[in-house]
C-alpha cells in the first residue's frame, strides 16, 4: 500500500502516466503537422524557380500595411488594384517569347438573389473591379480549357485584411511570376483572377461568372480564402464530381484536406466564391482550399502581417503550383460546352464525392463513394458474423443468441461510457459558470479547454467500467469451457467494435463522408484484437505487455485521430468568439457548453478504441477520484484566467446610428452596440470602464433597465445581424454628422408612379447616398404587397419575416458611383409598400471616434455609421 492506494492502484497510476505519454507524443506531432512547424519557408533570395513564402509576405505587407484600408468604398481598394496590376504587368516583361500573357482590368455590374446564413436576399451591385490575368502558350486559342485561380483583395471591415486575403492575393501573384520565371509554359490555360468584391457577398465572382468572355472556358477551378491566419490550407469542399479530390490527392505535395469538411461546411456562418464557380452558376469542378488557424484574428483589426503562420505561405504556393500543373496536364479538364456535350464517365454523378483524408499532411488517402458503400459496410457485417462464428458451429443456436446479447450490451456500455464523457465535461462546466463572473476563459488560453475537460471526460469514459467491473454476462463460461474473464473481454472489445461500426454505418446511410474515421478505428481495433489473444497465451491477462501489444497496431490510427480532432476542437476554440450570442440566461453557457460538450466527443474517439483492453488498468476508482480532484483543481485555476486577450481579443459592434428625414434633417442618433459570444455587453462595460464612464452607465446599470437595440436597427448588416442579441443603444449627439455632411441618403420618385390594366401599380425611385464618403452597403427593406422590381432580372427572393412582422423583401446595393441608384418597383394592390433604407459609411465623427479609442485593446471594435430612413410610395 502506497497513500492508501494497493498495488492495482499504483499499476493503474503508472498506466496512465504512460497514456499520458503517448498521447502527449502524438498531440505534438499533430499540432506541428497543424500549425505548419515542419515546412521551412524560403526567404526573399531563394531560386526563382521556387515559391518563396517571404517574397509573398512581402506582397500582403503593402497590401495590409502600406496601403490603409482594401474595403468597398474606400479609396485602399483601388490602391489595392492598381498595385496587383503594377505587379503582373512585371510578370509580363519577364515571360517568354514561346509564352502568351494577357492582363485585363475590369469593372462588373448585376444582380441576383441568394440565401446567405439561411436568409434569403437580394444583391445589386456595380462598378466592382476584378483584375484577370491568362498565361498561355503563344498558339493557344481564347476557348482553350483553362484552369481558373481565384482570390479576392478586399477586405472586411475595420480589417487590415492580411490573412483574409492578402494571403491569396499574395500566393497568387507569387505563382504567377513562378510560372514565368521557371520557364513553364502550360499546356492548357491559366487564370488568375483577383475579385475585388467578395466579401459582399461573392459579387466579383459573380460577375466575372456572368460577364467576362473567358468564363465559359473554364474547366477547372481552384478558389483560395483564408478564415484565419494560415496553418491547415485545408480542401473545404470539392467537386461537382470527384475529379478535382482525385487531382488534388496525386498532386498536392503537403496534401491537406478531408471530406469530412464538407459535412460541416454547410452548418458554418460564411460563404466562399467556390460557391459561385461550382454550385450557383458555373458548375465548374473545383476545390475550396481555406486556411483554418489563427481564426481569432479572422475580420478583426488584429489580421495582420505578423500574425501570419510562419511556413503558412510556403505550403499554400508549393501546393498551388503542383495542383495547377495536375490540372492542365489533366485529360479531364473541359470547357463549358465540352462538359455539357460530352457524357464523361470521369464526372459522373454531379453529387458523387469521393471520401479522403491525409494522414499528417505526408500522405492522401481517397477512394469513391462507390468503394466507401463496400468498406463503410464491412464492420457492421463483421460485428453481426462474428457470434455466428465464434458459437454457432460448436455450441448451437443458444449460445449464439446469449454471445449477440453480450455483445450488445457491451455496445451499450461503451455507448454509456461515450454519452458520459460527454455528460459530465458539460456538467462541470455549467457548475463552473455558476461560480464564475465570466464565460470563455479558455479562449485567450486554449490549453485551459484541455486542462479542464479531458480529465473528467475521461472519467466519464470509465464509469461505467468501474461500476460494472464484472461484466453482467449471459454465456455461460462452463459451458463453453472458458474462464468469465474471456467472456467479459470479448463482450467488452466487440461491443466497442459494433459501436464504431454503427456510426461508420449511419455516416454512410446519411450520405455523409465523413464516416473514414470511424471505420478507420473499427478496422484497426481488428489486428490489435488478434495480437492481444495472441499475447493473452504468452503472458496473461494481467500482463501490461499483452496490453500494449493491443495498443500497438492502434497507434497509427489514434495519431490520425489525435490530429484530426485536435484540429476540430482548436478551430472550433478560435470560432467561439464570432458563432453569435444567444439570449440569456442560457446564451451565457452555450460556448462553454459547446466546446466541453466536443472534447467529450474526441475522448470517445481519440481514447475509446483502447478502453475494452486498457480499461482494466485504468478503471479504478482511485484513479476515477484523481481525474475528478485534477478537473475540479483545474476549473478552479482556470477561473482566474481572464478570456481574451490581444492575442485572442473579444469583438464587439459599434454602430453609430442616425435616423434621418428629407435627406437633411437628423431625426435621432444614437450609439449601437452587440456582441457576438457568450459574454454580453455587460461584461464589456464592467471591465472597460473608461467606456462606461463615457456612456454614463453606473453600478445599477443593468440589460432589464436598459435601452435595447432593435433588430431593424441593425438592417445594415442584414443577415449577419442575426447573429447578434441582446444588443444595446445609448443616446448620442447629432450635431458633429450635421457639420460632416451637407446631404444624408434619400429615396424619391424620379417620375411619376404608372398603372397597368390589371391594377398594377409601378413606381420609379431614385437611393442618393448624398455626401457620405465611404460607402458599403445600402439595404432596403421593402414591405408590402411588392409583385415584381428592376433587380434579379425581375425575379423576386422568398419573402423573410422579420421579428414576426410582415413579409420583407431585403435588397442590398453595393459598389462606389457618383450616380444615384435608380429602379422600379411594382405592387399588385394599392397598399402602400413600405421601404426601409439603411446605408453602411466607414467614417466616424470624431466623438464616436473618440469614443471606440476608450475601448480597451482585447476588444476588437468594428465600427461604423448607419444612416436609416422609412418611406412610404
Amino acid at each position: 500500500m502506497v497513500f492508501g492506494c494497493d498495488s492495482r492502484d499504483v499499476s493503474g497510476f503508472k498506466f496512465f502516466l504512460f497514456l499520458a505519454v503517448v498521447y502527449g507524443v502524438m498531440s505534438f506531432l499533430a499540432y506541428s503537422a497543424i500549425h505548419t512547424k515542419f515546412v521551412k519557408p524560403l526567404d526573399l533570395d531563394a531560386p526563382l524557380n521556387r515559391f518563396s513564402e517571404a517574397r509573398a509576405v512581402e506582397h500582403v505587407r503593402v497590401l495590409s500595411q502600406e496601403i490603409d484600408g482594401r474595403q468597398e468604398g474606400r479609396p485602399g481598394l483601388s490602391e489595392a488594384a492598381e498595385y496587383i496590376k503594377t505587379q503582373l504587368e512585371m510578370i509580363k516583361k519577364k515571360a517568354g517569347s514561346n509564352m502568351k500573357i494577357e492582363i485585363e482590368e475590369t469593372v462588373v455590374n448585376g444582380s441576383f438573389n441568394m440565401i446567405f446564413l439561411t436568409r434569403s436576399i437580394s444583391l445589386g451591385y456595380r462598378n466592382h473591379t476584378n483584375i484577370v490575368m491568362r498565361i498561355s502558350s503563344a498558339n493557344s486559342q481564347e476557348n482553350d480549357p483553362s484552369v481558373l485561380v481565384n482570390g479576392h483583395f478586399d477586405s472586411p471591415l475595420g480589417s487590415p485584411g492580411a490573412g483574409d486575403c492578402g494571403s491569396c492575393v499574395a500566393s497568387m501573384l507569387e505563382v504567377a511570376r513562378l510560372t514565368v520565371d521557371s520557364g513553364w509554359v502550360p499546356p492548357r490555360p491559366i487564370i488568375f483572377l483577383f475579385n475585388g468584391a467578395e466579401e459582399l457577398f461573392m459579387l466579383g465572382s459573380h460577375g466575372f461568372m456572368k460577364t467576362h468572355k473567358w468564363h465559359n472556358s473554364i474547366g477547372a477551378s481552384i478558389n483560395i480564402e483564408a478564415s484565419g491566419t494560415g496553418g491547415l490550407d485545408l480542401v473545404c469542399q470539392s467537386g461537382p464530381s470527384s475529379w478535382p479530390s482525385q487531382v488534388y490527392a496525386q498532386s498536392a505535395i503537403y496534401p491537406m484536406g478531408n471530406s469530412a469538411a464538407q459535412d460541416v461546411f454547410p452548418v458554418i456562418p460564411g460563404d466562399t466564391d467556390y460557391r459561385i464557380f461550382s454550385q450557383d452558376y458555373g458548375n465548374i469542378p473545383g476545390l475550396d482550399i481555406i486556411f483554418l488557424i489563427g481564426g481569432v484574428y479572422y475580420h478583426t483589426s488584429y489580421d495582420t502581417v505578423d500574425r501570419l503562420l510562419p511556413g503558412s505561405l510556403q505550403v499554400r504556393g508549393e501546393n498551388l503550383f503542383s495542383i495547377l500543373k495536375a490540372f492542365c496536364n489533366s485529360s479531364e479538364l473541359r470547357n463549358a460546352h465540352e462538359r455539357e456535350s460530352i457524357e464523361s464517365t470521369a464526372y459522373g454523378n454531379k453529387d458523387e464525392r469521393d471520401v479522403f483524408f491525409d494522414f499528417l499532411t505526408l500522405f492522401m488517402v481517397l477512394y469513391s463513394r462507390n468503394t466507401s458503400m463496400v468498406l463503410h459496410r464491412i464492420p457492421i457485417i463483421i460485428f453481426v458474423a462474428v457470434p455466428f462464428f465464434l458459437r454457432l458451429p460448436n455450441s448451437g443456436l443458444r449460445s449464439w443468441f446469449a454471445t449477440s446479447n453480450d455483445f450488445l450490451k457491451g455496445t451499450l456500455f461503451h455507448a454509456a461510457g461515450v454519452i458520459l464523457a460527454i455528460i459530465v465535461p458539460i456538467t462541470f462546466s455549467i457548475l463552473r459558470l455558476l461560480f464564475s463572473t465570466y464565460a470563455m476563459n479558455w479562449f485567450a488560453h486554449p490549453y485551459l479547454a484541455f486542462m479542464m475537460f479531458i480529465p473528467c471526460s475521461l472519467a466519464g469514459l470509465l464509469i461505467p467500467r468501474v461500476v460494472w467491473s464484472r461484466f453482467p454476462l449471459s454465456q455461460d463460461a462452463t459451458v463453453l469451457k472458458t474462464s468469465k474473464e474471456d467472456l467479459s473481454d470479448e463482450a467488452r472489445f466487440w461491443g466497442a467494435f459494433g459501436y464504431y461500426a454503427l456510426f461508420t454505418m449511419a455516416y454512410l446511410v446519411a450520405g455523409l463522408s465523413g464516416g473514414f474515421l470511424t471505420f478507420m478505428l473499427s478496422a484497426a481495433m481488428l489486428p490489435a484484437w488478434i495480437f492481444y489473444r495472441l499475447s493473452i497465451k504468452l503472458y496473461g491477462h494481467q500482463s501490461i505487455r499483452a496490453t500494449i501489444s493491443y495498443m500497438v497496431p492502434l497507434i497509427p490510427c489514434l495519431t490520425y485521430a489525435v490530429y484530426f480532432c485536435g484540429f476540430l476542437v482548436i478551430f472550433l476554440i478560435e470560432k467561439m468568439s464570432m458563432m453569435g450570442a444567444v439570449p440569456l440566461p442560457y446564451g451565457y453557457y452555450v460556448q462553454d457548453v459547446v466546446v466541453a460538450a466536443i472534447i467529450g466527443l474526441v475522448i470517445g474517439v481519440c481514447v475509446g478504441p483502447l478502453i475494452p483492453v486498457c480499461g482494466h488498468w485504468l478503471a479504478r476508482s482511485s484513479v476515477l477520484q484523481f481525474l475528478l480532484h485534477l478537473s475540479v483543481l483545474a476549473l478552479a485555476l482556470s477561473s482566474q484566467f481572464f478570456p481574451y486577450s490581444t492575442a485572442a481579443p473579444k469583438r464587439v459592434i459599434f454602430q453609430h446610428t442616425f435616423i434621418t428625414r428629407d435627406a437633411n434633417q437628423v431625426v435621432d442618433s444614437s450609439y449601437d452596440f452587440s456582441v457576438v459570444d457568450s459574454n454580453s455587453l455587460l461584461f464589456v462595460f464592467k471591465h472597460a470602464t473608461e467606456v462606461a464612464k463615457q456612456l454614463n452607465i453606473d453600478s445599477q446599470f443593468s440589460l432589464e433597465t436598459a435601452n435595447m437595440s432593435q433588430q431593424e436597427n441593425w438592417l445594415a448588416l442584414f443577415p449577419v445581424s442575426f447573429l447578434f442579441t441582446r444588443s444595446l443603444k445609448f443616446p448620442a449627439r447629432s450635431d458633429e454628422i450635421l457639420k460632416q455632411y451637407k446631404y444624408f441618403p434619400h429615396l424619391s420618385n424620379y417620375m411619376p408612379f404608372t398603372t397597368s390594366d390589371d391594377g398594377c401599380r409601378k413606381v420609379y425611385l431614385n437611393l442618393s447616398l448624398g455626401s457620405l464618403q465611404e460607402v458599403w452597403v445600402a439595404v432596403v427593406n421593402i414591405t408590402g404587397p411588392l409583385s415584381n422590381w428592376s433587380f434579379a432580372d425581375n425575379k423576386l427572393p422568398p419573402p423573410e419575416t422579420l421579428n414576426g412582422g410582415p413579409p420583407s423583401y431585403i435588397l442590398r446595393l453595393s459598389g462606389s458611383s457618383p450616380e444615384n441608384w435608380t429602379f422600379w418597383l411594382e405592387a399588385n394592390s394599392s397598399e402602400h409598400l413600405r421601404m426601409d433604407v439603411a446605408v453602411l459609411d466607414q467614417v466616424l465623427v470624431d466623438e464616436a471616434k473618440k469614443l471606440k479609442g476608450l475601448f480597451p485593446n482585447w476588444i476588437d471594435v468594428t465600427a461604423y455609421s448607419s444612416f436609416i430612413s422609412r418611406y412610404l410610395f
